[in-house]
């Protein structure tokens, strides 16, 4: 059973992308919230092709998705280069219908996945409340939400994934692959090219993948860290 009033876990997933980004969000989930009517009982439609070749020509960066169907529920809407907005990133939905980022149901209507990449954006995951920190498909990932939500970090995107349930959600992780560029759900995720914000423990298997990628960043923002510090502590004096 989908739970009934996420949007306000949804919005507050999103604070820590930045105040466009959430703006957008919460817009959405309004709309989601006026508009569950809207959804209908008849069977959904498949995606007409030219929406998905939209999102297969995509050219900024790598969108995830798990194919045209996850869980039994068909692949309901992507996102493409129509409307894009760069704080927000592009999206795939499966359910019978759709009312964009928000997870939704009502009757007949259910929307039981959602799949964000957008370009990443230093940010402290501290926001996100109680969470925990974990390794995927060989790159960091997040866990938040009670496990309905998962971030996991590759290349130059951040993953966001909302669903139901910590199972959907780190099922729908081990069937990632990009819509628009090569790549298998059989093997690990690119490392990220930045050091993601991950707040609290990390286990060890995390954190020596951390301390690995490419270029030192993790070190480097760290110091970097350290240094702005230092200099608001020295303004304060």
């Amino acid at each position: 059973m989908l739970m009934s009033s996420p949007p306000a876990r949804t919005q507050a997933a999103h604070t820590a992308r930045g105040a466009a980004r959430a703006l957008a969000l919460a817009a959405a989930c309004v709309l989601a919230a006026c508009a569950l009517a809207a959804c209908g009982t008849s069977a959904p439609k498949a995606v007409p092709e030219v929406e998905l070749a939209a999102a297969q020509t995509f050219p900024y960066f790598r969108v995830y998705w798990v194919g045209r169907s996850f869980e039994g529920k068909p692949l309901a809407e992507v996102d493409g280069l129509d409307g894009y907005i760069t704080s927000v990133g592009d999206g795939v939905y499966y359910g019978n219908c759709v009312q964009k980022k928000t997870i939704i149901e009502s009757g007949s209507c259910q929307l039981l996945l959602q799949i964000t990449t957008v370009i990443y954006q230093r940010h402290s995951n501290q926001p996100l409340g109680p969470q925990r920190n974990i390794l995927i498909r060989g790159v960091p990932a997040v866990v938040y939400d009670e496990g309905r939500s998962l971030e996991l970090y590759t290349g130059h995107v951040a993953v966001d994934i909302f669903s139901n349930s910590l199972r959907h959600a780190l099922r729908a992780a081990q069937e990632l692959y990009p819509i628009n560029a090569p790549g298998s759900a059989s093997e690990d995720l690119p490392l990220p090219v930045y050091c993601p914000g991950l707040y609290g423990p990390q286990e060890i298997a995390l954190a020596r993948v951390t301390d690995k990628l490419p270029g030192d960043v993790c070190e480097h923002a760290a110091k970097q860290l350290e240094y702005l510090e230092s200099v608001k502590k020295a303004g304060a004096r």
